[in-house]
């Protein structure tokens, strides 16, 4: 008798080490738990670095502009804005999605394409990101306390309305397309969003 059931200890066996351990389930439901939480720190610490190195290369580039005779010039502050962006989506895109901007994290959640609760923490990281670019700017450069380091409209306000709806507009198309879409290649998102900024800025910035 012993021989002829070896199979079925075999499978009596096997059934009691399944019954010494803990369900599948639960082993899973633990292990998602603890993900959520680390992942969604290293999302936001890499949007706020992300976000800080954006705002600080971008606004350094004006900053010495305007300090400078115009030497940077607009083409050339068109270009660091672009590829700011770019190497930080390929730096931490991975990591984050690299949004740096509450108009794509808004706009992704949308689409369903990004969790509605974790907005307010993007957000949050975003702001703080650029505040932080901002200080360290203001403590690094001197100046008159009343020039504005930036670009203003020339034209009249409807104007400076409908050319910023439709580069922001023509940025979230982009980004929207080679984002959301499976059958767009995302080893180039990177190279066409950073291009994207590039061009509203060469296109829409005025001092």
């Amino acid at each position: 008798m012993a021989e002829n059931n070896g199979n079925h200890g075999v499978v009596l066996n096997v059934n009691a080490e399944a019954n010494q351990n803990p369900p599948l389930s639960t082993s899973k439901t633990k292990d998602s738990d603890v993900g959520f939480t680390v992942p969604l720190m290293q999302k936001l610490m890499a949007e706020v670095l992300g976000t800080y190195f954006l705002i600080f290369a971008g606004c350094a580039s004006v900053v010495v502009n305007v300090n400078n005779e115009k030497v940077v010039s607009l083409t050339g502050i068109s270009i660091v804005w672009g590829l700011a962006v770019m190497v930080l989506v390929y730096s931490v895109g991975h990591i984050s999605g690299a949004h740096f901007n509450p108009a794509v994290t808004i706009a992704f959640a949308t689409c369903k394409r990004f969790p509605l609760k974790q907005v307010p923490a993007y957000i949050s990281a975003q702001v703080l990101g650029s505040t932080m670019a901002a200080g360290t700017l203001r403590l690094l450069f001197s100046g008159p306390h009343d020039v504005f380091a930036g670009t203003s409209p020339q034209g009249s306000d409807f104007q400076a309305f409908v050319i910023e709806f439709i580069i922001t507009f023509y940025l979230m198309f982009i980004i929207s397309g080679v984002a959301t879409d499976n059958r767009a290649i995302g080893e180039l998102a990177g190279l066409a969003v950073g291009a994207t900024v590039l061009l509203n800025v060469l296109f829409a910035g005025r001092k």
